[in-house]
């Protein structure tokens, strides 16, 4: 099973995808290329400057680049292990989700909550480059979703989910719905 997640800043994916990997799943970031990429330019890793280098990478390869980078990698992983599982992060373009929906077994899975409560979550974490206030979170949103081959598209890309978990209740609520979900077939 290949589950990529998808989903607004501060929605639960992390949660997933850490709870997926104590499940034996391999764990993969499209964010990682990134900050892989950010490293070997000696950039910070603020999160202006990770969506920034994203877009450049989109723009200057493909807009699928990031996917087909993870995509060669879970290649490269089962032709040593074909019963592995792997849970995707940070799936923030169509073409992304595209590229990544060419692997069987492959559900693309959309994490929502509450925007109160995703940017509660956000000054709890308190990472570089995080808003400090409500109406900041809602503008790095619109930011986020451009309308562009190039750049992140949230919303369009949720919109592609086939599975959907709403993250509004405690943590193990929200683990009973990852345990639903990896225990029916993808499809249905």
């Amino acid at each position: 099973m290949i589950m990529a997640l998808t989903g607004k800043n501060a929605s639960g994916k992390g949660e997933v995808a850490n709870y997926l990997k104590t499940k034996g799943f391999v764990y993969y970031s499209l964010s990682d290329v990134i900050r892989e990429e950010a490293t070997k330019r000696g950039l910070e890793h603020s999160r202006d400057n990770l969506i920034k280098l994203g877009n450049e990478l989109r723009k200057k390869y493909e807009a699928n680049y990031l996917a087909k980078q993870i995509n060669n990698k879970i290649k490269n992983q089962l032709k040593k292990n074909k019963n592995l599982n792997f849970v995707i992060d940070s799936v923030r373009s169509p073409f992304e989700a595209k590229e990544l929906m060419k692997n069987k077994d492959f559900a693309l899975v959309g994490i929502d909550a509450p925007i109160e409560l995703r940017f509660k979550r956000l000054l709890e974490r308190n990472r570089l480059g995080d808003a400090k206030t409500l109406e900041e979170f809602k503008e790095q949103e619109e930011r986020e979703n451009l309308k562009s081959d190039t750049n992140q598209q949230l919303d369009e890309t949720f919109k592609m989910s086939q599975k959907v978990i709403v993250n509004d209740k405690a943590l193990n609520d929200l683990h009973k719905k990852i345990d639903n979900l990896i225990n029916k077939p993808i499809n249905d």
